[in-house]
């Protein structure tokens, strides 16, 4: 049993949610990264999303994107960040999910990534460009190490209340945890979404945090504040 499945197993006995914060890695550094992490956890993250920067983030908003590329511009890589993951699992069991476009999985050996990443101390991947059709070449191999791998899905209903009612939707049809992200930046947008969904994915409201206080030495403690507030949004 995964760690990502497990926290989702503790939280379902007591009728609660997952807040899963997105960061991307080495955004404004790899060791800021790392603080940022355990500023999370504390403040009631129960899943980390980390970011593997990326030249051509498309299917991220421009806070997203130049986080991408104040981290392309540390050099951080795909080894770079799977080595943070192993430096993290040193003093923390949290669930982490590696983010990104499929170009430097691609590059680095699906084999050798899934093989590396569960030593590192991976539990899941998602892979924004990588749509079912096309992940089998990925997907054996992740198997094989024991991580999970999740898909997006977008909302095509044109029904009022699109989120909620496409939420009840998928969830008729799958057993699988279903995590709602994109454009909640709020604690009451948070709780809202959590009535509905098993976890809520918060990206670009913390990126844009860290983007405003790249040069502050409050930054960390500011991330760990907003992510509260969503904690408590949530319930």
């Amino acid at each position: 049993m995964t760690r990502i499945t497990k926290v989702f197993q503790r939280l379902s006995a007591n009728n609660g949610k997952a807040l899963i914060p997105y960061i991307t890695a080495g955004d404004p550094s790899l060791e800021l990264t790392k603080k940022l992490i355990f500023q999370l956890e504390e403040s009631g993250a129960d899943i980390i999303e980390l970011g593997v920067p990326f030249s051509d983030p498309m299917a991220d908003g421009p806070t997203i994107q130049r986080a991408s590329e104040r981290a392309l511009a540390n050099s951080v890589s795909l080894k770079d960040v799977l080595y943070l993951v192993s430096e993290i699992r040193m003093n923390t069991e949290i669930p982490i999910i590696l983010f990104g476009y499929y170009n430097p999985f691609f590059t680095y050996g699906a084999e050798k990534f899934s093989r590396d990443a569960k030593e590192a101390g991976v539990d899941g991947v998602l892979i924004v460009d990588l749509p079912p059709e096309e992940v089998d070449e990925l997907k054996v191999y992740v198997d094989k190490a024991g991580l999970d791998i999740i898909f997006l899905t977008a909302p095509t209903s044109n029904e009022e209340r699109i989120k909620l009612i496409y939420v009840t939707k998928v969830k008729k049809l799958t057993d699988l945890p279903v995590g709602v992200g994109f454009g909640i930046s709020t604690p009451g947008q948070a709780g809202k979404v959590a009535k509905w969904a098993d976890a809520v994915i918060v990206g670009s409201a913390i990126v844009k945090i860290i983007e405003d206080n790249l040069n502050s030495p409050d930054m960390v403690k500011k991330v760990g504040q907003f992510v509260k507030s969503l904690k408590d949004g949530i319930g």
